[in-house]
């Protein structure tokens, strides 16, 4: 069975009422064995210690310096073979950022008893919108939410992600997704919808370009839950805790909108208006531009900005900073 995938790109305006997406570029690295937890949890800003089969956590694991290679969100997923059953640490992200988290965290791992791999036979999509929670009681026995939002039923893990749209993660392999998801005969969408609605909540998008180059606050991380003060010691955290407790931090994470006549390209930037002339206010770090032009972008620029702002390739355009569903607190 094959599924049919629409290529349109609604802008937000335009969604469906209740739609799916393949993650096609969307894995994860898995942590097993005795050790997976003590291990993971001095590699990551998260309280990894915390972490239950029910629980899902947002983290950033970091370089020495304190700059992110990787920003995921922490699960745990049940695997059974014929002797016993494993709990593995799921670190949920883009491909894009797999691979520098994946070398850094085997590394390291050679001492520990622990195996890190990239998961190479589960598959993503995700379930959105209003009727979300209904089409999945009429197949699971469970639905996960704010209180429980990670459950596994038989092989099926289920995540629930709060926000503007209710969101749920669907996690198995790929034959037994296709047969769910032709259950609930709805339009199926690309990737770059997934993009459009982290931007909206303010989940930080790195690529493999911008890895290594923020620390978390930048990125906003202390803002959504994704930073730990009090757990430890873990890679990076002495440049983080500077960050938050000694005011270092100038920069943040924005949601910012346009409507362009052109696409983006990898390398444009953010400018700001300084008197009669332009300088460059900050990176785009993630973009999506729907068919109608309408474009929605996550950018670090100056935690304090609000000047004038364009696209530096598109002259003629005009960017506007929208609010996040979260306050900008604890910028350091």
């Amino acid at each position: 069975m094959t599924l049919s995938i629409n290529t349109e790109l609604p802008s937000l305006a335009q969604l469906p009422s209740t739609f799916v997406i393949q993650l096609k570029d969307f894995s994860a690295i898995s942590l097993t064995g005795e050790e997976q937890s003590k291990y993971l949890q001095g590699q990551v800003t998260c309280d990894v210690n915390n972490s239950t089969e029910h629980s899902l956590h947002i983290g950033a694991h970091c370089n020495a310096k304190g700059k992110v290679f990787s920003i995921f969100r922490l699960i745990n997923r049940a695997t059974v073979n014929t002797e016993k059953q494993n709990s593995s640490h799921l670190l949920l992200q883009p491909n894009a950022t797999i691979d520098a988290s994946l070398t850094e965290l085997k590394k390291f791992g050679v001492f520990a008893k622990v195996t890190i791999e990239k998961t190479e036979q589960l598959r993503f999509y995700a379930l959105v919108g209003e009727q979300a929670a209904k089409l999945l009681k009429n197949t699971f026995s469970q639905v996960p939410d704010s209180l429980s939002p990670v459950l596994q039923i038989g092989s099926t893990t289920l995540v629930y992600i709060s926000g503007q749209q209710a969101r749920y993660l669907l996690i198995d392999e790929n034959d037994k997704l296709i047969t769910i998801i032709a259950q609930f005969s709805l339009p199926i969408y690309q990737q770059n919808l997934w993009q459009l609605l982290e931007i909206e909540q303010g989940f930080p998008l790195l690529s493999d370009s911008s890895s290594g180059q923020y620390v978390p606050q930048m990125l906003n991380l202390q803002a959504i839950n994704g930073i730990s003060f009090t757990k430890g010691c873990y890679l990076g955290q002495e440049t983080v805790a500077r960050m938050q407790y000694l005011g270092k931090n100038k920069r943040a994470l924005f949601y910012l909108k346009s409507q362009l006549s052109q696409p983006l390209s990898n390398d444009d930037v953010i400018e700001k208006q300084l008197g009669d002339n332009w300088r460059k206010a900050g990176d785009i770090l993630a973009s999506y531009q729907a068919d109608d032009g309408s474009c929605f972008i996550q950018a670090i620029l100056s935690n304090d900005e609000s000047q004038n702002l364009r696209v530096k390739a598109q002259a003629e355009s005009a960017v506007t900073i929208t609010d996040l569903p979260y306050a900008l607190i604890n910028l350091g």
